[in-house]
């Protein structure tokens, strides 16, 4: 039986057109800074864009918070980190628009609030590229409470990103838990499939299936939210 497991969330625990959400996402936060910090909306958009590259790049030397900063400023040759509480404001409130690009999946709060029922030890691993304020916001859109969840990846509690397989070995060591005792959920062939080579067992999500280099899936658990459902009930975990 699994103790644990670990759910992506954009496009796992909250549908999601990544396409869409992206550009709302982008748009919104360049209306609500490129006025305010004198910035460019391309530059401040190439920020976000560097911050994720050299945080996906991560080799464990620091937190992934401290990459984004650094490219942050860097592209915006100016202390960009002054603005991170106003970044957290945003993400609280006006980033509320890329919720359009989302939809709520009823099947998830049930299979959340049944395995917390049976005492199951539950993870949100989210690819760590955005702050608590904005990865806490998408639960919410999806219906969920964070607190529902025993551990939340975020930008500045990790050092490394998917698909690096670091990231899946510090959460076993943060939380104290085994692979072998362990479900990874996700919707990403490369990001999430990627942990059955440490022994995770996984499940892919294909309602929002990202799959960018057309690997076969034929090896893995896979089908909609419902179908994981449906699949802990028969299956009894």
């Amino acid at each position: 039986m699994h103790k644990y497991f670990l759910f992506d969330l954009d496009g796992t625990l909250l549908p999601m057109d990544l396409k869409k959400f992206i550009e709302i996402y982008l748009q919104a936060f360049c209306r609500k800074f490129a006025h305010t910090v004198q910035i460019e909306p391309k530059t401040l958009v190439q920020g976000i864009r560097d911050g994720a590259s050299a945080m996906g790049a991560n080799d464990g030397g620091c937190l992934n918070r401290e990459l984004f900063w650094r490219a942050m400023n860097q592209r915006c040759n100016k202390d960009m980190r002054r603005y991170e509480e106003d970044f957290d404001n945003f993400y609280r409130n006006e980033f509320v628009a890329a919720k359009a690009a989302t939809k709520e999946n009823p099947y998830v709060k049930q299979t959340v609030d049944l395995l917390k029922s049976d005492g199951c030890k539950l993870i949100v691993a989210t690819n760590p590229i955005f702050p608590k304020a904005a990865t806490y916001t998408r639960l919410r859109w999806a219906g969920l409470d964070p607190n529902d969840f025993d551990h939340i990846t975020v930008y500045d509690n990790c050092s490394a990103s998917k698909p690096n397989l670091n990231y899946y070995y510090d959460i076993c060591s943060f939380c104290g838990i085994t692979p072998e005792e362990s479900i990874v959920v996700g919707n990403d062939v490369d990001e999430d499939m990627c942990a059955a080579k440490l022994g995770f067992d996984t499940f892919l999500v294909t309602d929002c299936l990202i799959n960018r280099r057309g690997k076969s899936i034929e090896r893995y658990k896979r089908g909609s939210f419902e179908d994981f459902y449906n699949w802990l009930i028969d299956s009894g975990y």
